[in-house]
């Protein structure tokens, strides 16, 4: 029997609060992330980095902890409060972007690079549990969507207000801007949303057990293909997307000589029609044919995007002007998108009530290693090996980077250099790409096994 506390929670009133907020988390998540892809360009000439280095910190030093942290957390969603725990999250990972503003070494802005991962490793397990607890299966993959498309506005918010700020008063100024709202929608969080119990959705009695342990939930997944490979599917495209997503401005800026102001709101205009596009489509689509004909759709459907995206890309990324590359590039990430939200759906849709935050973290552990570690520090050192290849003046690594610093020169080595670094970037993200084929066939081989590998609630007695 629900209580009336459990029909409140489930009612279309509180379901909106609950979007509404989750939507707002999941939006600076993301700003926060593309201030820094907006300003990356300033940092280096700033700090003397290479783009190896601008790599690592987009890459490997945001997703290192992010990565270990995230099955931790997830394991202590299914036991705490999960609202207390997206709280913190936010708090944290707002502070450190603001201490980001404070740097003056590499070394220091890893470090606070670090610092944002950790915090944002406690937000995604713990929404979607929360999604999986509160709504129906058959809305599971188009409630994320919804929440998702925090994920396009925030980076729009990030790379437009970040660009503009930085324009006028620096990269430094930018990350000031865009953390401190965080901490406010943090106590938001606190005062209007509340835990719901484990399985209320699915109409399971209330559950005192403890939540199983990992060992347990390794078994689950071990006869269940379709997880296995929807992880791997997710994994894999998020390696293209994070390359793409981190040096997209980077690339607008050096392809096309726009200023940081114009690369950072052309950027957010492309991230935000993309990803908004993309979510919308992959998982109202999906959930509507999945409803209407076969539950293997939402794992079709985002392998038909990713086998499309990497021909839409290649051509986005020689595309003559802006306008056309704008045009081409919001294409590309449309199709891209389509896999996002029907994978976190089918994940909380193949697992219990207890093992969801789990389930979210252990993706987020693979897709934040993999795609945030793997795919910037991917991307950065091959456009260093491809900018070198293509330059003729020497050394490129020790003649460009001393020069990135003289913002305004004007002169046959500094435009070598541009011309290098452009090209180089441009064959790098083109080489990144290419995983978006293996990442499909992955959801083709999860679809084989996908409905009979779906969680269904026993009736409640």
């Amino acid at each position: 029997m629900r209580s009336d506390d459990d029909e409140r929670l489930l009612s279309a009133g509180y379901g909106r609060t609950f979007i509404v907020m989750s939507f707002l988390v999941a939006t600076f998540n993301f700003a926060d992330r593309s201030v820094f892809a907006v300003t990356a360009q300033q940092i280096k000439a700033d700090l003397s980095l290479s783009d190896f280095q601008l790599g690592i910190l987009q890459g490997v030093a945001f997703a290192l902890l992010y990565a270990l942290l995230g099955v931790p957390i997830g394991r202590l969603a299914e036991r705490v409060s999960r609202v207390k725990i997206i709280t913190a999250a936010i708090v944290f990972w707002s502070m450190i972007t603001m201490a980001c503003s404070l740097v003056g070494s590499f070394a220091q802005l890893m470090l606070c690079r670090i610092g944002v991962g950790v915090g944002e490793a406690g937000s995604q397990p713990a929404t979607s549990s929360l999604v999986g607890d509160l709504f129906p299966r058959e809305r599971r993959a188009s409630i994320m969507g919804l929440i998702l498309l925090g994920s396009p506005i925030g980076t729009f918010l990030g790379a437009s207000v970040g660009g503009a700020v930085s324009g006028v008063w620096g990269w430094r100024a930018a990350f000031i801007v865009m953390g401190l709202p965080g901490v406010v929608l943090g106590l938001l969080v606190l005062l209007l949303l509340r835990e719901p119990r484990r399985g209320l959705a699915d109409n399971l009695p209330p559950v005192q057990a403890p939540a199983p342990n990992f060992g347990v939930f390794l078994k689950v997944v071990g006869r269940k293909p379709a997880l296995m490979f929807v992880i791997a599917g997710g994994a894999l495209a998020g390696f293209g997307m994070s390359s793409i997503s981190q040096f997209l401005a980077v690339f607008l800026a050096r392809v096309y000589d726009l200023p940081v102001r114009s690369a950072g709101a052309l950027y957010g205009t492309i991230s935000a029609l993309a990803l908004g596009s993309g979510l919308l489509i992959g998982s109202f689509g999906t959930d509507w044919l999945a409803r209407r004909g076969d539950g293997r759709w939402p794992a079709w459907g985002a392998a038909i995007g990713l086998f499309i995206a990497p021909f839409s890309y290649w051509i986005a990324f020689n595309a003559a002007t802006p306008a056309l590359g704008t045009v081409l590039l919001i294409i590309s990430g449309c199709f891209l998108l389509l896999y996002y939200g029907p994978t976190i759906g089918m994940i909380q849709n193949l697992l219990e009530p207890r093992m969801r935050a789990t389930g979210a973290a252990v993706f987020g552990m693979f897709y934040t290693l993999v795609g945030y570690g793997g795919g910037p520090t991917f991307v950065g050192w091959m456009s260093d090996r491809f900018a070198a290849s293509s330059f003729h003046g020497g050394d490129y690594l020790a003649l460009c980077r001393a020069t990135a610093a003289k913002a305004h020169a004007i002169d046959a080595l500094h435009r070598a250099c541009a011309t290098a670094s452009a090209e180089g970037l441009r064959s790098a993200l083109m080489s990144a790409v290419c995983v978006f084929f293996v990442a499909g066939i992955m959801f083709l081989l999860a679809a084989r096994t996908l409905r009979r590998d779906y969680y269904v609630a026993a009736p409640a007695a």
